[in-house]
């Protein structure tokens, strides 16, 4: 069964503005599930501290600013052009083997299997900012304990909480694909190895354990660390905070420091306005490195049937 969002590529309904708290459908997560979420939490932030420790201590090189850069890249492109663009909204069409390595980039930010993203993500869509959103800031109750608490909830106390019901129906399309089934299975493997990559090439670069210790720090937990929080601020500040400048039937804005830390996924706003969209940045001062890649894969025939909305389109969309 090939699922359709029932998402239109031009919403000019007013967004939500309820206060009052209504917490989701779904009840907390298992123990086991919480545990293991602090875990992923929790680790990259010790990563950070020990990384920090050793860097007074003269622990840091060149090679470490590069594997945290290089991986950081790795990981934005893989959530933000396979998991989100490529594989939630089918923004543009590519071979079996890029799904397959971008599932694997997306994977090593540690996120959660690709299928499981996929889900939450066309879920977030279909209720988005309205009480069942799986994180929405909004309906976290009214003042500044409300806005704390939406705030938080949006950013990561959603992880904490079970999934919505009937996921799977959202994902039965990916499910139909043994390779990417198996992909996104594999992703302990692909978190592993997104440590165990920068440690390896820390001590060869570095020709010391002590290379191979701090590459794992840096290009592995602390890169793990930054992914996760610029990720989560698309949920978070990307629903509070920026311009609007297209019709969109919730609380999505346009965020220029996200546009630029998430390679083009904070210009939020405009990707709820067009959800199929493979470019979220369409002023040309939206800097969108995403839709670049996309657009070098298919100026190198890797991809093939990229969306876009018309000058029309975004004209009957945009805010007077």
């Amino acid at each position: 069964m090939n699922v359709k969002l029932k998402l239109p590529a031009v919403s000019i309904a007013a967004p939500s503005t309820t206060t009052q708290r209504i917490l989701p459908t779904h009840g907390r997560l298992s123990l086991g599930g919480r545990i293991a979420t602090l875990l992923g939490v929790t680790i990259p932030i010790a990563g950070l501290v020990t990384a920090l420790i050793l860097m007074w201590g003269g622990g840091f090189h060149w090679a470490d600013l590069g594997l945290l850069l290089g991986f950081y890249i790795l990981t934005v492109i893989g959530v933000g052009v396979g998991f989100h663009r490529l594989l939630v909204h089918r923004s543009f069409e590519t071979y079996l083997p890029v799904k397959v390595v971008l599932t694997a980039f997306g994977s090593m930010a540690v996120q959660g299997s690709m299928i499981h993203w996929v889900g939450l993500h066309r879920w977030h869509h279909q209720h988005s900012d309205d009480p069942d959103d799986v994180h929405s800031p909004h309906h976290q109750g009214s003042g500044i304990l409300g806005f704390i608490r939406g705030f938080w909830h949006s950013h990561i106390g959603w992880a904490f909480r079970a999934d919505p019901p009937n996921l799977d129906k959202y994902v039965a399309d990916l499910r139909s694909s043994p390779t990417l089934r198996i992909a996104s299975s594999l992703f302990p493997v692909w978190a592993l190895l997104g440590l165990l990559i920068p440690a390896v090439l820390g001590g060869v670069l570095a020709g010391s354990w002590l290379g191979a210790w701090t590459g794992l720090l840096w290009g592995g937990l602390v890169r793990i660390l930054l992914v996760h929080h610029v990720t989560w601020s698309i949920n978070s500040v990307c629903h509070i905070w920026g311009s609007r400048p297209f019709h969109s039937e919730d609380e999505s804005r346009n965020n220029v420091i996200f546009g630029i830390l998430a390679m083009g996924e904070g210009w939020h706003n405009t990707h709820h306005a067009f959800p199929t969209s493979a470019r979220h940045g369409l002023r040309w001062w939206e800097i969108d490195l995403s839709y670049w890649l996309i657009r070098s894969l298919a100026l190198s025939k890797l991809a093939w049937n990229l969306k876009l909305p018309s000058p029309q389109a975004q004209d009957r969309a945009r805010r007077v």
